[in-house]
């Protein structure tokens, strides 16, 4: 069982472009096309499942919006700054 991130640690350790907002981090990524996005959620779910680590995604038209947490820790953990720096670099 990973350890849950104080808000303190959490606001350090998040990658630029992401926000803590109450047990997740939470990031929108902007595209010029939908389906730029539909291909970055694409890339996002597969390391998603590659790491069995599943954030929420919402596609929009121009955005898409990620959100992640630890749900049986109960909070963020290592494990989700870990995947946000991992779909930045898709980005």
């Amino acid at each position: 069982m990973a350890d849950v991130l104080t808000d303190g640690e959490i606001d350090e350790r998040a990658p630029e472009g992401w926000h803590h907002a109450d047990d997740e981090i939470v990031r929108t990524y902007e595209f010029d096309e939908y389906l730029d996005g539909v291909a970055f959620a694409s890339e996002a779910a597969e390391i998603a499942d590659e790491e069995v680590h599943h954030p929420e995604i919402t596609i929009r038209y121009d955005e898409v919006e990620v959100s992640l947490t630890s749900h049986e820790e109960g909070g963020v953990t290592d494990q989700d700054i870990q995947m946000a720096e991992r779909f930045d670099d898709v980005r």
